[in-house]
């Protein structure tokens, strides 16, 4: 005999497909009801002081203090984090003659970081009897007014035209740190002939005549020069056509450093 087969008949099929249709018609539901609230949510915190920005911290800067640069990105704990352009703080903030360089961004959920580079201290100018940073974008720091140099950069004298001190400091940005941190003086010594010329004076003893114009490369066959004196050696290093030394004591010596080094 074959096996009996159980049949459902229609009739009795029709309440379990109305139950399915309604368990599905409640899922809809739920799911709908749960985007619309989610919505709301969203709203309700756009709305709300809970998107406010509560901290703003600022970082990388040396000279420009927190608050100014907080100031001029027009972000208060009033504003929305959501709503913050970080283009046009970056343009804002970038504005500031020491930035150099400008990233903001969001952590979540209510601080903002904005992250300065600025441009290098090259020396400090002295005006009226009183000592300012400069930096390697010619930028003096008229707000930073010091009594005394700290002597972790060059003094930079007698620089009274602007393009001159300007070209200067864009030949100091270039430096490695390694020289910059070597020169004491830098002294502008115009002359008829050249009014690019200039006259350093070292940490280490040693004078050096040149001119501002390539200074930096000029600049680079320092250190092998001085290698090649005797440690009691003091006198002038020549760096402007060809590079020689010139002893206070004895001229033999101009001979020798200007033939190995133009050899």
């Amino acid at each position: 005999m074959g096996k009996k087969k159980n049949v459902v008949s229609i009739e009795d099929r029709i309440p379990m497909l109305k139950q399915e249709r309604k368990k599905k018609a409640n899922r809809r539901l739920i799911f709908y009801l749960s985007i619309f609230f989610f919505l709301i949510s969203i709203i309700v915190y756009l709305q709300s002081p809970l998107s406010h920005v509560k901290t703003i911290d600022v970082s990388g800067n040396s000279f420009a203090k927190d608050q100014e640069v907080i100031q001029q990105s027009n972000i208060s704990k009033d504003t929305n984090i959501w709503m913050i352009n970080e283009s046009k703080v970056v343009q804002a903030i970038s504005e500031n003659p020491v930035v150099k360089s400008v990233e903001v961004n969001r952590q979540l959920p209510w601080t903002i970081e904005i992250q300065l580079k600025e441009y290098d201290q090259v020396g400090y100018i002295k005006r009226e009897g009183s000592f300012y940073p400069i930096l390697g974008n010619g930028r003096v720091l008229t707000e930073m007014k010091q009594k005394l140099a700290n002597g972790d950069a060059p003094l930079i004298l007698g620089f009274s035209e602007e393009a001159y001190l300007d070209n200067m400091t864009a030949e100091l940005k270039k430096l490695p740190e390694s020289i910059l941190n070597l020169i004491s003086e830098i002294h502008w010594k115009p002359s008829d002939d050249n009014q690019n010329k200039i006259l350093l004076y070292m940490n280490d003893g040693y004078m050096v005549d040149g001119t501002i114009r390539n200074f930096a490369d000029k600049m680079d066959v320092y250190p092998s020069i001085v290698a090649q004196l005797k440690p009691e050696s003091k006198g002038i290093i020549h760096i402007g056509v060809g590079a020689y030394f010139e002893s206070f004591n004895d001229d033999t010596e101009e001979d020798e450093i200007q033939n190995e080094t133009e050899g």
